[in-house]
């Protein structure tokens, strides 16, 4: 699935855009969840870590794109940011914020879809190396997926453990694993779900992990091996 965030004050050029968009998921089956905002202002005071890639106009009344865009940056990095402009000069200063590239007013499916050919490329590669959000007191801290050794539930806190601290969560397993769809995670018991990539042993009962010894339950063994024995395939095949 691709999550998309559209930002324009334009209702026109607003669903012109979603219409795109819905075009192309609809000819390469890419699964796209789009949310639309009317302002800069509406997604930067509330952002959330979810969105693939934003589509933000840079002429707006509110909070212009560029300010959108710097408000964006200073909670999100990797986020996928185009802008859309009606002159391709208001697109430059993007590079300060690190724009991916820049769609030209009036809106045309042709050069629309050769941006997002490009911007879906960049997203599957980003995703070979993933970050997780997570919040550790009052500050939030970017984890990689590459650094969790595993999680843990404990009644409804899930802890995230990595070699040198661990992050704490009201959340489920299964909304744990759900959140690591598509990472080399498996489940050895009903309360840890394991990275594969950081395993060191396997033992008949029990997966080792760094210093960190984990039981593999009965009913989780035989799916845990083979998930276990497909990552090995996959990474060195």
């Amino acid at each position: 699935m691709l999550s998309i965030a559209v930002v324009d004050d334009e209702q026109a050029f607003l669903d012109k855009l979603c219409g795109l968009i819905r075009q192309y998921d609809r000819e390469h089956k890419i699964d796209v969840q789009i949310t639309c905002f009317r302002d800069g202002l509406e997604i930067a005071e509330d952002f959330q870590y979810k969105w693939d890639i934003i589509f933000l106009d840079i002429q707006m009344a509110q909070m212009d794109g560029l300010a959108t865009a710097r408000r964006i940056r200073a909670a999100d990095q990797d986020v996928i940011l185009i802008f859309v402009t009606t002159m391709a000069q208001y697109a430059i200063n993007g590079y300060e914020v690190d724009a991916f590239d820049y769609i030209l007013k009036p809106l045309e499916y042709a050069p629309f879809a050769l941006r997002m050919n490009k911007a879906v490329r960049a997203v599957e590669k980003r995703r070979q190396h993933t970050y997780l959000y997570l919040k550790k007191w009052s500050d939030w801290v970017k984890v990689s997926t590459d650094d969790i050794l595993f999680v843990e539930v404990s009644g409804h806190i899930v802890r995230y453990v990595t070699d040198g601290e661990a992050f704490e969560k009201r959340f489920t397993i299964g909304e744990a694993e759900q959140e690591l769809s598509g990472q080399p995670f498996a489940r050895c018991s009903q309360s840890f779900l394991v990275n594969l990539k950081r395993v060191d042993r396997i033992s008949k009962d029990t997966v080792l992990i760094g210093e960190h010894q984990l039981p593999i339950s009965r009913n989780r063994k035989k799916d845990f091996l083979q998930a276990f024995a497909d990552y090995l395939e996959a990474d060195f095949s």
